[in-house]
This record gives C-alpha cells, sequence and structure tokens, in this order.
C-alpha cells in the first residue's frame, strides 16, 4: 500500500509539472501496478529501481535547462521515494529472513538447553543410582569372564573393565531365591547408598535368570587374607582404623538410610580394602531392608555364616532379631582381627584356645584380678590397643541382643580412650567350661526348629 503510494505521488506530480504526454504514456499509475501485481522479481524490480531512474531521465530531458529549482525539488523527491522503496525492500525480504533465523535459532537454543537438563538429569541418575545392564554387556565387560577374582555362596566374581580403564568386580548371582521385581527394587535402593565405608553398586544385570551385581573394583581384596596370615600384615593402629571404619559403615546402613538395612553377613571376607586400604562394607546378597521404626524383623528373614550369626538367629529364645544381629558379627570379626585367626581353631594347641572369645575373655579376666601386673606365667602379653579390640568384641558378643551394644555405642568405644572400657558384666556366648555344654544343647534344640537359611564358610 505505502508503495503504490509513493507511485502514484512521483507520477502526478512528473504530470503536473511536466505537462508532458510522452512521458505521461511512459510512466503513470499503470506502470506500477502492472509491474508489482505479477510474480515476476524482474517486474518487480523495475518496478521498484527502474521507474524512478526512467521518470528522471525524462524529467532531466524536457526540463533540465528551464527551471533548475524545480528538478532539484523532483531530485530529493526521487531519492526520499527511492530510500523508502529501498526500505520496504529490506522489510519485506531481509528482515523476514532475519526474524525466522533467529526464530529458528532461538528455538534450537531452547531445544538444546532441554536436552542438555534432560541429559544431566540422567548422568545424575546414572552417577546416583545403578545401571542396569545386557547380558552382552556384562560378557563384554568381564571379556567372557575371562579374569575370575573368587567365588563364594552366591556366585562367582569377575574382574571387568569399562571403556576409559574403570576397573569393575562383577558377581554373577546363581540360584537366586528372589523374583525379578524384588530384585530391581532392591538393588535400586541399595544402589544408592553412597558412603566412604559401603562399597558402591556400579550397576545390574537382571535378564530371565541371568543376574548379576556390578561392583566398583578394590584392588586390595577382602580383609580376612590380611588378617589370617601368618604374618601380620597391619600395625595396632592401622587394624583399630579398619574396625572404626567397618563400624561406620554398618552404622550407616541401620541409620543412615531412607531404609534400616541389615547386613546379616558382617565377616572378613565380605570386608574389602580399596587402594588406600579403606575398608568397605560388601556382599549385600543377604541383605533385608525394613523400616527405621521396626526394631525386630520377621524369624523367616534370619540368614548369616556359621560362626557369625547371632545366638537369636538360630532360636527366638535367646531373643528378637534386630540390627544387633549385625552387632554381633562385628564383635566376632573385631575379635579375629585382634587375635589374627578364626574363633574357631581345632587345631588349637590346647583345646582352651580352640574357641578364641572364651580363651581371650578368660585372658582379660586374669588381668583384671592381678590389677593389669603381668606376673603369672598364664598371662599373655597383650598390646593396649588389642585389648581395646577384644573387650568391644565381647561387649558385642553377648548372649542377650539388648546387653549388646548398639553401633553408634560400639563407634564411641572405638573413638574412646582403653582406660575407659570394662569387661562385660556378663559371659558372652559359648564362653565358660561349665555351660558350654549346656549352652552347645539349647542352640541345637533352637536349631532344629528354626528357619535358619545358613552359609558355610568359604574353603580357603
Amino acid at each position: 500500500m505505502c508503495t503504490s503510494s509513493c507511485c502514484y505521488l512521483a507520477s502526478y506530480t512528473c504530470l503536473y509539472f511536466c505537462n508532458c504526454s510522452s512521458i505521461s504514456r511512459c510512466w503513470g499509475p499503470r506502470f506500477f501496478h502492472e509491474k508489482i501485481s505479477g510474480t515476476s522479481p524482474l517486474n518487480w524490480t523495475i518496478a521498484f529501481f527502474w521507474s524512478e531512474i526512467y521518470f528522471a531521465q525524462r524529467f532531466y530531458y524536457y526540463n533540465h535547462t528551464t527551471n533548475k529549482l524545480l528538478f532539484l525539488v523532483i531530485e530529493v523527491m526521487l531519492y526520499a521515494i527511492g530510500v523508502t522503496k529501498l526500505l520496504i525492500v529490506l522489510c519485506r525480504l531481509v528482515f523476514p529472513a532475519v526474524a525466522v533465523y533467529t526464530f529458528l535459532a532461538q528455538k534450537y537454543w531452547k531445544t538444546r538447553i532441554v536436552i542438555d537438563a534432560v541429559e544431566k538429569f540422567l548422568r545424575m541418575q546414572q552417577m546416583f543410582g545403578p545401571t542396569r545392564f545386557a547380558y552382552t554387556d556384562i560378557t563384554a565387560i568381564t571379556s567372557h569372564f575371562r579374569d575370575k577374582l573368587g567365588q563364594g555362596g552366591y556366585g562367582s566374581v569377575y574382574k571387568g573393565v569399562l571403556p576409559g580403564d574403570v576397573q569393575l568386580a562383577v558377581k554373577m548371582l546363581s540360584n537366586s531365591n528372589c523374583n525379578g521385581d524384588e530384585f530391581i527394587s532392591e538393588v535400586s535402593t541399595i544402589g544408592r547408598i553412597h558412603h566412604i565405608n559401603v562399597v558402591r553398586l556400579v550397576g545390574f544385570c537382571a535378564e530371565d535368570m541371568r543376574r548379576a551385581l556390578v561392583y566398583e573394583y578394590m584392588p586390595h581384596g577382602s580383609l580376612d587374607k590380611y588378617i589370617f596370615s601368618s604374618e601380620r600384615s597391619f600395625s595396632w593402629d592401622k587394624l583399630t582404623e579398619i574396625a572404626l571404619g567397618i563400624a561406620r559403615g554398618i552404622d550407616y546402613l541401620h541409620r543412615g538410610c531412607d531404609m534400616q538395612i541389615l547386613h546379616f553377613d558382617i565377616k572378613p571376607h565380605n570386608i574389602l580394602l580399596d587402594i588406600n586400604f579403606v575398608p568397605k562394607v560388601a556382599d549385600f546378597g543377604l541383605a533385608k531392608l525394613y523400616p527405621r521404626d521396626k526394631s525386630f524383623v520377621p524369624m523367616s528373614a534370619s540368614r548369616g555364616t556359621i560362626g557369625y550369626i547371632a545366638p537369636e538367629m538360630y532360636c527366638r529364645g535367646f531373643g528378637a532379631i534386630s540390627s544387633k544381629a549385625d552387632v554381633y558379627s562385628f564383635g566376632m570379626l573385631l575379635l579375629e582381627m585382634a587375635g589374627g585367626r578364626r574363633n574357631f581353631f581345632q587345631n588349637a594347641a590346647s583345646p582352651s584356645q580352640a574357641y578364641y572369645p572364651s580363651w581371650v575373655y578368660g585372658q582379660l579376666a586374669k588381668q583384671e584380678e592381678v590389677d593389669g601386673e603381668m606376673s603369672s606365667a598364664s598371662i599373655v602379653p597383650m598390646h593396649e590397643l588389642e585389648r581395646k579390640l577384644c573387650i568391644i568384641g565381647l561387649r558385642c558378643i553377648q548372649l542377650n541382643p539388648q546387653d549388646r551394644p548398639a553401633m553408634s555405642e560400639a563407634i564411641e568405644m572405638l573413638e574412646s580412650g582403653t582406660d575407659d572400657l570394662q569387661m562385660p558384666s556378663t559371659r558372652p556366648f559359648f564362653c565358660g567350661d561349665d555351660d558350654t555344654d549346656d549352652h552347645i544343647a539349647a542352640a541345637d534344640s533352637c536349631h532344629s526348629s528354626s528357619e535358619l537359611t545358613a552359609i558355610s564358610e568359604e574353603d580357603e
């Protein structure tokens, strides 16, 4: 509309001032209208640019000698019309293209931002949650199960490598007794656990009956190969530090998660050591999740490894099953760390030393009787930290679960000095020559009616 008005103005101005029939035949309102109404880009160009040039030439030819002032006015008008048309062309052709480009660019960046946000979310999910691997991925990670690290009652463990030289430990489960939904639910919950003293679950695999757990790789292996070696591998300070780390990991499982996690299988074989010998609680094959406000768990959930199982796991008569079952297992672990041997050792030098908790309880009791004097030949000298670990271990393996400390209390005892520690007021389970047979008979009678699922100690 604006372009046509300018054209009419230029045409009528020409006719008014020039009054030339030849110009009116060549230039008029119809000239611009005919050129611009078509679809040819060439006609558009002529309409916008050539019309002013043609008119200026004709006007200069007839009037440049008669009225120079009039010619100057007309020339200014033509320049103004030309600039106006140029702006119209820019607005109609260039500016829409720029606007479209700007719109597309803005839309692209908004889409890119959304994609980046989703990608970031997925990466966070992958970082804080386990990744589900296909069985073909597990096969590729382990190089077709080439490097076997070990084997336990619940499957074999193989070394795996992800791109980027990220080393993993892949545990292939065998004879799993849980369905797929329970397996995924339990794995996803344990996969959100992040604690320096709990091994991190990187991923899992669940295809039909083929199931695997992918953990971070612990280069120094399990604790048992260090504490049961012929030569003591750690100093007493390092042993105490490792014991404190294990206690913190178990306490985190009991109190640090939304759900209370009971491990039910604390033993040296399930304590892994990273490259800096930081202990990490591992192997949650027997672990169960319960609400934190639930103090006791059903008897049908009882399980463990012989030698570390709490008495109440055999028989309800010893007490209700709770987190104190893990405390008992931790106490047996502490005693083995302090003694550098298994608690049950049939080839001991004397029958009294076959059961280490009973023997060390007698040693500590004799030390208290002589007020710490080592004059008696029957008393074996003990390091201060060894005595500390033994006393805490004995307090943790009390027969009555209520007499055992919570894991938080065990941590406080490990962090405190040895002067504040006292021997337990009652003897631990299977301790003492007079009542050992009675305890064994009671345990045997309860064992026949219990629903215990026990795993024998792995052959080493």
